[in-house]
């Protein structure tokens, strides 16, 4: 059987957050480093205040770009007032991935028990674009990745990921 050859894809990073900034987004980084350690492309990376409208600009303009395969966001997924971003991004996805955050949720159960049922984490597909969004803690976007994301972006992974799908995720 022939192996597959890894495809780096573009990827942009988003911090939702009223208090980091480029000096101390800790998760922001993470994910950043995370991703060019896997051998993929880092678009761009921003940062953005808890407010559904400057999250869905940031989305929408990286939604419309060709160029950018996937999002990463960090921030906003918990149940306080500020925390918007499932809010933004829900209206903006063609189809949801449901079993991201039900998996994300089953892994963080293991490390924070219940206090998993306060993530809101979810992901999806806009203009074919995978969308994925996080907590803002540093351990979540850590294992986020490590657990659920990396393999999924992987051409490689067996039996199938995300990528193998891509040229059909704007099919009518």
């Amino acid at each position: 059987m022939t192996e597959r050859t890894f495809i780096p894809l573009n990827l942009a990073v988003l911090t939702v957050s009223d208090t980091r900034n480029e000096a101390d987004d800790v998760s922001g980084k993470i994910l950043v480093d995370k991703a060019l350690a896997s051998g993929h492309r880092i678009a761009e990376k921003k940062i953005v205040s808890d407010n559904i409208y400057r999250i869905r600009a940031a989305l929408s303009h990286w939604i419309a770009d060709d160029s950018v395969d996937a999002v990463l966001t960090t921030g906003g997924t918990g149940v306080t007032g500020r925390d918007g971003t499932p809010e933004a991004v829900e209206p903006l996805l063609d189809k949801t991935l449901d079993g991201f955050g039900e998996v994300f949720r089953m892994i963080s159960y293991q490390t924070i028990k219940t206090s998993t049922i306060q993530s809101r984490a979810v992901a999806g597909v806009a203009n074919g674009t995978y969308i994925f969004c996080l907590p803002g803690s540093s351990h979540a976007c850590k294992t986020a990745w490590d657990e659920l994301i990396e393999a999924q972006l992987d051409f490689r992974t067996k039996p199938c990921n995300l990528v193998q799908l891509m040229p059909r995720l704007k099919e009518r």
